[in-house]
C-alpha cells in the first residue's frame, strides 16, 4: 500500500482522543521530574533512554524491514527530528536553573507561534485564519499564566533565552514529524527519533560529567514512570496524531500540558491555582477549540 493510500485511510480510533491522552500523559512529566532527585539533564536522558530501551525490541520485531528500507533522506530527517527533540529537553530543562518556572513555561510554550512561522517552509501547508487565532490566544494564555512571576536580571535573561530556544526546537521537531509521518509508520518514526534523542542527551550527560548511577529507589521509579507515561504514551500519542492533524493543531494542543500539570500539582503537592492561571488556562482551552474547528474544516476540504 502506498503512502498516499495509507494517508487516505481512516484512523483506527478518534484522533482527538489520542491528543487528549497525550495531553494527560505528558502532564505527568513535571510531577515525576519533581519526584526525581537527580540533575535535570540526567532526568531527561533517563526519560528518553529508558523509553528507547523498551521500544527497540518491539520496533525490531515489528518494523525492521521498514527500517532497513528507509531512504537516506527519510533517515536523516528522522535523526534530525530526534536531535531537535533532544535539544528541546536540554535547553528547556537547563533554563529552569537560571530563570523562574513561570518564565520558562511561558516561553517554551510559544511553540505554536514558531510552528505557524515555519510551517510554510517545512511542510508546505497553509495556516488557516482560525488556526492563527488559536495560536495567538494560546500564546496570550501562556503569558497570562506566568505574568505574576517574571524574573529580572542577566541570569534570568540567559534562562529565558534557553527556554525560547527550547520552544523553537520543539516546533521544528513537530514539523519534521508531520513531514515523516505521512510516509513512515508510527513505530519506525519514533524508533529513529527517540533513539537519536537518547543518544544526544546521554552524550551531553557524559561529556558534562554528571552522575548517572547511585540514585534512590524513588528516583529510579520516577525515571521509569517518565519513560513509560509522558514519553512513550504522551509523545507517541502526539506523533501518531501528526498523521491526521497539522503540526499547528498538535502544537496548540500541547498547551494543555501546563493546565494538566497545574491540576496535578494542586492535587499532589497542594500548589495554589491563581486567578491568572485560571484565566490563562481558559484562553488556552479556547485556543485548542478554535484550532480543532479549523482542523475539521481542513480535513473536510
Amino acid at each position: 500500500m502506498t503512502a498516499i493510500h495509507r494517508q487516505a485511510a481512516a484512523p483506527r480510533f478518534n484522533p482527538y482522543l489520542a491528543l487528549i491522552s497525550g495531553v494527560l500523559a505528558v502532564s505527568t512529566g513535571a510531577i515525576f521530574a519533581r519526584l526525581a532527585d537527580a540533575p535535570a539533564l540526567v532526568i531527561a536522558a533517563y526519560r528518553v533512554g529508558l523509553a528507547v530501551l523498551v521500544l527497540t525490541p518491539i520496533a525490531w520485531w515489528q518494523v525492521r524491514d521498514e527500517l532497513k528500507a528507509l531512504s537516506r533522506r527519510d533517515l536523516l530527517l528522522g535523526l534530525l527530528s530526534g536531535f531537535f527533540l533532544a535539544m528541546h529537553f536540554a535547553t528547556w530543562i537547563s533554563s529552569l536553573e537560571y530563570t523562574s518556572i513561570a518564565n520558562s513555561v511561558v516561553l517554551v510554550n510559544t511553540n505554536p507561534l514558531w510552528v505557524a512561522v515555519f510551517t510554510p517552509f517545512i511542510t508546505r501547508e497553509r495556516i488557516r485564519n482560525a488556526t492563527l487565532a488559536g495560536v495567538t490566544l494560546s500564546v496570550i494564555g501562556g503569558i497570562i499564566i506566568g505574568a505574576g512571576d517574571f524574573a529580572l536580571g542577566p541570569e534570568a535573561l540567559y534562562g529565558d533565552g534557553l527556554a525560547l530556544l527550547g520552544s523553537i526546537c520543539a516546533a521544528v521537531y513537530l514539523l519534521l514529524g508531520r513531514t515523516l509521518r505521512r510516509k513512515l509508520s508510527l513505530l519506525a518514526y519514533i524508533q529513529i527519533c527517540y533513539g537519536c534523542a537518547a543518544a544526544v542527551l546521554w552524550a551531553i550527560v557524559l561529556i558534562a560529567g554528571l552522575p548517572v548511577a547511585g540514585f534512590g529507589t524513588s528516583t529510579v521509579a520516577a525515571f521509569w514512570a517518565m519513560a513509560l507515561i509522558p514519553q512513550l504514551i504522551g509523545h507517541t500519542s502526539y506523533n501518531w496524531s501528526l498523521r491526521w492533524f497539522s503540526a499547528s493543531m498538535v502544537a496548540v494542543s500541547l498547551l494543555g500540558e501546563p493546565i494538566g500539570a497545574t491540576i496535578l500539582a494542586r492535587l499532589i503537592f497542594g500548589e495554589a491555582v491563581t486567578l491568572s492561571k485560571f484565566i490563562g488556562g481558559g484562553l488556552i482551552l479556547a485556543a485548542i477549540y478554535l484550532a480543532s474547528v479549523s482542523e475539521d474544516k481542513r480535513r473536510a476540504a
